[in-house]
């Protein structure tokens, strides 16, 4: 197994080096405090007034400024071309969990390949915040504290089936497929549990950030952003 480059006890955010408002990365750092730039993200960390902690990826994007103004050892290249940059992160990095920011909104290749990296590395609790959605790989077994009238958006990323609650739409009995059912605009009637066999992407709508972290976590609910720090 893959040595991680960076290990946290504490949330980490991730940032991509697509379009992010500054209100999101404020709101990912309050839940995920340290701050790990995917390659080209650096430059987007930078221009937001955040050095980053770790940089990953292979630097076919970083400016030479960005590498300049980031301390030697905290720049980590990873030259191999057989994963992106996004799933250089999700291998290289240890953490309880991960918000990953500035990967929504991407051309649309590279928003697949996130979505793949998601579900190739199915060991970490990723979020991804978008603008309208957040989006995750569920766990074979995950409880949701929706409220009734709630979008969730089922997406299979290989042959997946499973049972639900709390939908509209139950799941059970129903065979999953890329190419073949899907199960999106699905709506919350209540909590909602889902039990997977297969890889299955969740979305909620955005401000169900916390609460899909919380569910992640195991927590049951709403993720508590970390205590402030004195002085």
């Amino acid at each position: 197994m893959t040595a991680s480059l960076v290990q946290s006890a504490n949330g980490v955010t991730l940032l991509g080096g697509g379009d992010f408002a500054r209100a999101d990365l404020d709101l990912a750092l309050s839940l995920a405090p340290l701050l790990v730039a995917a390659d080209g993200g650096a430059d987007r960390a930078l221009a937001a007034g955040h050095v980053p902690a770790a940089v990953i990826g292979d630097f076919d994007s970083i400016t030479p400024a960005a590498q300049a103004a980031i301390p030697a050892e905290r720049q980590h290249r990873v030259a191999e071309q057989d994963s992106t940059d996004f799933g250089k992160c999700l291998r290289l990095v240890s953490a309880p969990f991960l918000i990953g920011l500035g990967f929504a909104g991407l051309r649309m290749d590279h928003a697949l390949s996130v979505m793949t990296a998601l579900a190739t590395h199915p060991h970490q609790r990723c979020v991804i915040l978008g603008a309208e959605d957040v989006i995750f790989l569920s766990p074979p077994r995950l409880s949701l504290p929706l409220t009734p009238g709630v979008r969730l958006s089922l997406f299979p990323m290989g042959p997946a089936a499973g049972r639900s609650t709390g939908l509209r739409w139950p799941i059970d009995g129903l065979d999953f497929a890329p190419a073949g059912r899907i199960g999106t605009s699905n709506e919350a009637t209540g909590p909602v549990t889902l039990q997977l066999d297969g890889p299955m992407l969740v979305l909620l709508p955005r401000d169900c950030l916390a609460l899909a972290l919380g569910a992640l976590a195991g927590q049951g609910g709403a993720l508590a952003p970390p205590p402030a720090r004195a002085g």
